[in-house]
């Protein structure tokens, strides 16, 4: 009789709600805890940042082409359907048998405990959150499931049931509460917002040049020569955003050097900056992708500050650090030659997004993010690839990540009907550090003919071109490919963004009705 009650479907279905009730009180405590003494220790942020740190490349990849800028997103999304999962399968447990979801409730603490110690830069209350969740959630769970177990064989009537819902609602409310509150909290400690919004770049020692009237074609749909701040890609890996005073921030230089350069944010601010329009692009976009954007960046340029170490003839790589723990394999010598590699410190005439990396990121001109654009950036290690790895390259990706000769076409967008008659192809060219000499067009295999280029803010940015079409009625597909100054045509055959970067004609087919 007793066994019948305790695994029929309304008393399982009462257990998982006991479970869910658990869990969400265990994390809305903890992310109210988190957001009190140590907002990076959040579970969900540090458990996910471990998922990204353990994933191998491919399903960064497989990430990143399902839901581009906002993978993060869909992690934290995912990582809440499994917890809603287990919460429930560990509230069946604990009714079926005292301490078996217990203890799995418990392990999901210690499992956030473990991962908020292990990332770099965890602080003496790392661990505290953690351990909220874990207590809490075991606490809950049992006083939860305890209403639920029948009394001298009796099952629970309808007025234990009616109790045991309002307990559990109570305590579901509860967490949903705590966490509003961390949320508040957060929101009251983000300062580094109105630091930013009064912060007033300097004027640029060398202004970069404006840009050419016949840079901008102005074609619907046709992606802007400059990229919109709000617009611009983010791909890194922090699911907790840094948000880094410009008052504590410092630039450390050590490692193969003749001495130690340390540098504040009052001392940067003091150096003569220069602007650049520099054209950055993500290793993982695909052919014909948009993880690639366009700005004008104020910054100091780092071979000065590199000359000021004195960097020993015999390294080769610049290991660069971020706030969170990230880290980039620069090749020391895009850092010193005549590039634009620079600190940057504002992006289209604003102090950087923190989104973006403020106060300080860096940028540098013909490179991948994944081994140059380092944000959040405090550290500049000089080394040798010999001796050191950044943080993607043990995961499968190439050291160095130099731009391939890439173009895409925007304008007509696949999949899309196209009205006959006259019309126009268009779209970007780029290879950075390198330059763009023309972009060829085919139709349905036909011959190759010459787009028009407009004219191109730098050899660091990428170029838009077009050309006219009569569309004639059926289905078409459309062909591009660039060719660089340095006279290189892009490689048709295809090959995916790992481990150096994605390259192929692009191809778009369209229908003309």
């Amino acid at each position: 009789m007793t066994q019948a009650i305790r695994t029929s479907r309304g008393d399982r279905l009462r257990s998982a709600a006991a479970g869910l009730s658990a869990a969400v009180v265990a994390v809305g405590l903890a992310e109210l805890v988190a957001a009190v003494v140590e907002p990076s220790a959040s579970p969900f942020a540090v458990i996910g940042s471990g998922l990204i740190d353990l994933a191998p490349s491919w399903a960064k990849d497989t990430a990143i082409a399902l839901f581009g800028t906002g993978d993060k997103a869909a992690l934290i999304t995912g990582i809440a359907v499994v917890l809603v999962a287990v919460a429930a399968l560990a509230g069946i447990l604990e009714s079926w048998r005292s301490g078996v979801g217990s203890v799995i409730l418990g392990g999901l603490g210690a499992l956030a405990v473990v991962a908020a110690m292990v990332r770099p830069g965890s602080g003496p209350f790392a661990w505290l959150p953690g351990l909220v969740a874990g207590l809490v959630g075991v606490i809950a769970l049992r006083l939860l499931t305890r209403r639920l177990r029948p009394i001298a064989g009796l099952a629970p009537d309808r007025e234990d049931r009616r109790r045991f819902l309002l307990w559990t609602a109570g305590t579901a409310a509860a967490g949903l509460i705590a966490l509003a509150v961390g949320n508040a909290a957060r929101g009251v400690t983000r300062s580094i917002d109105a630091v930013r919004d009064a912060l007033a770049l300097p004027k640029a020692a060398a202004p970069a040049a404006a840009v050419p009237p016949a840079a901008e074609l102005g074609i619907p749909g046709l992606a802007p020569v400059v990229t919109p701040n709000a617009d611009f890609y983010r791909i890194d890996t922090a699911l907790i955003v840094p948000r880094l005073d410009p008052a504590d921030w410092s630039l450390r230089i050590h490692g193969m050097v003749d001495r130690e350069v340390t540098i504040t944010w009052t001392e940067l601010l003091a150096l003569p900056m220069q602007e650049s329009y520099v054209t950055l692009a993500c290793v993982s976009n695909e052919v014909g992708g948009s993880l690639i954007g366009n700005a004008r960046w104020l910054g100091y340029p780092v071979r000065e500050l590199l000359a000021r170490a004195g960097v020993h003839a015999d390294a080769d790589m610049v290991l660069s650090t971020s706030i969170d723990g990230f880290t980039a394999s620069t090749p020391v010598e895009a850092l010193t030659d005549d590039r634009d590699a620079l600190l940057a410190i504002g992006m289209n005439g604003e102090p950087l997004p923190i989104e973006h990396g403020f106060p300080v990121r860096m940028v540098v001109p013909g490179l991948y993010g994944y081994v140059s654009a380092t944000k959040w950036v405090t550290e500049l290690e000089v080394t040798r690839f010999d001796r050191a790895q950044a943080y993607w390259t043990p995961r499968g990706w190439s050291d160095h990540g130099p731009i391939k000769l890439q173009s895409r076409i925007d304008v007509p967008r696949g999949g899309r009907a196209v009205t006959p008659g006259d019309t126009v192809i268009a779209g970007m060219a780029w290879q950075q550090h390198v330059g763009i000499a023309g972009v060829e067009v085919r139709v349905d295999g036909g011959p190759w003919r010459r787009a028009e280029l407009t004219t191109a803010i730098s050899a660091d940015t990428w170029v838009q071109w077009s050309m006219p079409w009569v569309a004639e009625t059926g289905s078409h597909t459309i062909e591009c490919r660039a060719v660089s100054v340095d006279g290189d045509t892009q490689i048709e055959q295809q090959a995916p963004p790992a481990p150096d970067g994605a390259q192929g004609w692009h191809r778009v087919d369209v229908t003309v009705n």
